[in-house]
């Protein structure tokens, strides 16, 4: 098959139902955002807004670009889809601190009809508190993650429109449920010790690694409809599920250790600062 490497760049094809989802949840943002930086101007500054509106237009990226029409055909371009879909437009959007924004965005009508009631039930309180949860939001995840990429279940989504969207749902949904607790948005309250998330995004990384590296090093071809397919570009089958494997391995490794060590350093410093202020004290108490 005879593909020009231009068409890497040139060939989208924006699915109507996406892309205007993403029309109306941009619209309820701004709409709320606009309200709130009337009361709120410090807790919602514009580069919330921006990191949000970022967010959805990574989602757009990832189903309306090339990265979505050679999924098919390219198994790196799959998986740079899923990276997109995973670990660049969940914890932008969770940087827009969307909950309140969204809410503030609805028509009145709807939130009181519907979300008051909601918001109040016993139900909604105990899967808040269970989504709360490090253990419950690192295991959605990391189980998403790797069970979407057991051979069975990816061939299974590969062969069916409605399961790969669905595929791609889960990886979005598990992974703003992720980067939650790691990012805080406004008005959450921590409910564990900060060190925490610290093995958790070390513990994924380790996940990721071990995935990464099983398609670089099994040595056969784990997914076998690359094989029955035209193979764009000239390239051979296992060395694009090695070159796939690598940039999970890479680009995967630095979205959890990066943090995990920004994370490690702050800890540190304001550990060391109260450790001077306290000493500090203990001195002028002495003087005294």
């Amino acid at each position: 098959m005879q593909t020009s490497w231009l068409s890497l760049v040139s060939d989208w094809d924006i699915p109507p139902a996406v892309t205007s989802a993403l029309v109306a949840v941009s619209f309820i943002y701004v709409r709320g955002w606009l309200a709130l930086r009337r009361t709120r101007p410090e807790t919602l500054p514009a580069w919330r807004l921006l990191s949000f509106l970022a967010g959805l237009f990574a989602i757009f990226v990832a189903v309306s670009s090339p990265l979505d029409t050679y999924s098919e055909t390219v198994l790196f371009m799959h998986m740079a889809q899923h990276f997109v879909l995973m670990s660049v437009a969940p914890p932008l959007v969770v940087l827009g601190c969307p909950f309140v924004p969204m809410l503030r965005g609805l028509p009145r009508t709807i939130v009181r009809g519907i979300g008051g009631p909601l918001f109040r039930s016993t139900g909604a309180h105990r899967v808040r508190d269970l989504f709360s949860r490090l253990p419950f939001a690192w295991l959605a995840m990391n189980l998403t993650y790797i069970g979407w990429h057991i051979p069975k279940a990816y061939e299974f989504a590969l062969a069916s429109e409605s399961w790969h969207n669905f595929e791609h749902f889960c990886f979005f949904t598990t992974s703003v449920l992720f980067w939650w607790p790691v990012l805080e948005p406004w008005p959450s309250q921590r409910r564990f010790n900060s060190w925490m998330i610290i093995p958790y995004l070390l513990i994924s990384d380790l996940v990721n690694t071990g995935l990464s590296a099983f398609l670089c090093f099994s040595g056969r071809l784990l997914y076998p409809s690359y094989a029955l397919v035209n193979r764009p570009f000239g390239l051979d089958a296992l060395k694009d599920q090695i070159a796939a494997g690598a940039f999970m391995w890479v680009f995967g490794s630095l979205v959890f250790l990066v943090p995990a060590i920004y994370l490690t350093a702050r800890f540190l410093t304001n550990g060391r600062l109260i450790d001077e202020k306290t000493g500090l004290e203990r001195a002028r108490a002495m003087a005294q």
